[in-house]
């Protein structure tokens, strides 16, 4: 056999599987499903989004850390007719604390109009701050969230919420900044992975973002889809050590993450 036909057999190999994926995805996936979310994942077709779909916008700023929003979008992009946008105070790639990283802004502030939901993501030290004293990232927020359904953070995100004045009564946070937002603020702290109060949902940090959005998925649409789109991700978390609770670390373990963490970000 020739490498023309080797080349040939394995393209025809992987159209095969293509083709048989797809026709899964036809027969069990979209079985069921209005004819608009049937069609929202074909290339190209904006017409899938339906006009009721939630308006989605999710802020990013300097130093920004990756999973706080990629995490919730991977949940909430999968809901029937959702439109989800990244937004900065100017368009283009924003970079994560680590800078090795960048996600793309579509939207500035000012070409955003009404959302039903924001999502603010956290930071290190250094992009949390800069973001807190950012005027036109308070102003945007501000005005956003006098329209939002929810108005969602992740990990520190929520200092940057409180920066402008938009938190509640009850809240939570990354855990190290825990006593930071309730002497700022006045808030009171709750160590849980999501804390919902009034339209404001606040999540702890970083991975309890997916936790947070999963809860959203189920207020904007219902719990069975909720519960479709954490199957549809596979999240089922079983990490391999039980040090992910901050209320159980010992002292030395707690001193070692942080470090870990300034050392990584820029």
């Amino acid at each position: 056999m020739t490498n023309s036909d080797n080349r040939t057999d394995t393209t025809t190999t992987r159209r095969a599987a293509l083709g048989g994926a797809a026709a899964l995805a036809a027969a069990g996936l979209t079985a069921g499903l209005p004819a608009a979310a049937a069609h929202a994942g074909t290339k190209g077709d904006t017409a899938g989004r339906t006009a009721d779909g939630p308006r989605i916008g999710v802020v990013l700023y300097d130093g920004f850390s990756l999973l706080d929003p990629t995490g919730p979008v991977e949940v909430l992009s999968r809901l029937p007719g959702a439109d989800i946008t990244m937004i900065a105070e100017r368009r283009g790639p924003v970079r994560t604390d680590t800078g090795h990283t960048a996600v793309v802004a579509d939207r500035a502030f000012a070409e955003t109009g009404e959302l039903d939901v924001v999502l603010v993501p956290g930071a290190g030290n250094r992009g949390t701050i800069a973001a807190m004293e950012n005027p036109a990232i308070r102003r945007f927020l501000r005005r956003a969230h006098r329209r939002t359904r929810f108005t969602t953070s992740v990990c520190t995100g929520s200092l940057v919420l409180g920066a402008a004045g938009l938190l509640g009564t009850r809240a939570t946070t990354y855990w190290a900044s825990k006593d930071y937002l309730e002497t700022t603020f006045g808030v009171t702290y709750v160590p849980e992975r999501y804390v919902h109060d009034g339209k404001v949902i606040t999540a702890a940090g970083v991975s309890a973002g997916i936790d947070m959005s999963l809860h959203l998925a189920a207020l904007l649409t219902d719990e069975r889809t909720a519960r479709a789109v954490q199957l549809a991700v596979e999240y089922d978390p079983q990490p391999p050590y039980d040090s992910g609770n901050a209320a159980e670390a010992s002292p030395e373990l707690k001193e070692l993450a942080l470090r870990l963490l300034a050392e990584s970000q820029q």
